[in-house]
């Protein structure tokens, strides 16, 4: 029988910090999680297109910190930072409790989130779009940007077949059994005419080799320190290229001893 373990989870605290970021005792614990779900429910539906990756909740003695990863900050912000003041008015009243913050994080590249691309190919398979090009756009643009490998599932009607089916598709490389691998994860729906397609992204963005911060405010944030893995790759490709002009020159050498027998045999042939 086959047993899957989410990568997020799987990796929470070797590479990946937590998502709600509070301590709750045995009595008000599951009402804290609870409205965990209700802010991270409503802000999800209330910000349909803008673009978000993750919500981070934080709770310290009467307040509640709420952090939003999008890859659109001006949608959520609004006009001189109106749309921001209405979120947090309507929280206040969600949550019964005075004082709430809300800070907006940008995401520099989106196309390294599996939670937008997700959602991306989602929007376009709903547009009637065919979930192959959708999919196999999403897998190009993110090698594209430096990812180290990715692969994408959907399954369900797609294209509007009769017998549901899941179709896998991937390119570079994504080891889920690493765990020093930082492997983003996500599982987003489409709702189509013909009833709803599930999307799973995998995406890995290189190895953690040194510590670091669990904080998911700082982790999203470390692009810069993932691109910087990338040169050592590249470094990598460079050296082998350079191993196999080696070997061609080798071969060039070997090519000119084939040259040398042949004089020998004509040669031979002289004196015979």
């Amino acid at each position: 029988m086959g047993q899957k373990a989410n990568p997020t989870g799987n990796r929470l605290g070797i590479v990946r910090g937590w998502d709600s970021m509070w301590f709750g005792e045995k009595r008000d614990f599951g009402q804290k999680l609870i409205e965990d779900h209700k802010i991270r429910t409503y802000l999800n539906a209330r910000i349909n297109k803008g673009g978000i990756s993750r919500i981070v909740i934080e709770r310290t003695l009467g307040k509640l910190i709420i952090t939003i990863h999008t890859s659109k900050p001006g949608i959520i912000i609004g006009k001189g930072g109106s749309e921001v003041d209405r979120i947090k008015e309507e929280l206040k009243k969600l949550t019964k409790k005075d004082d709430v913050q809300i800070n907006i994080m940008e995401i520099r590249r989106p196309e390294l989130d599996a939670m937008i691309v997700g959602e991306t190919i989602a929007r376009q398979i709903e547009g009637r779009v065919s979930y192959k090009r959708a999919i196999k756009m999403a897998i190009s643009t993110a090698m594209r940007m430096g990812a180290e490998g990715i692969k994408i599932k959907a399954g369900g009607r797609l294209n509007g077949a009769e017998i549901a089916r899941s179709e896998e598709f991937k390119q570079g490389r994504t080891p889920l059994h690493t765990y020093r691998m930082d492997i983003d994860y996500a599982n987003v729906y489409a709702m189509t005419v013909y009833g709803k397609i599930g999307i799973k992204v995998w995406i890995c963005k290189g190895e953690v080799l040194g510590k670091r911060d669990l904080n998911p405010n700082f982790t999203s944030n470390t692009e810069g320190g993932r691109g910087a893995q990338r040169p050592g790759m590249e470094e990598r490709g460079d050296r082998r290229g350079g191993d196999r002009g080696g070997r061609g020159g080798d071969r060039g050498g070997r090519g000119g001893d084939r040259g040398g027998r042949g004089s020998d045999r004509g040669g031979r042939g002289g004196r015979n």
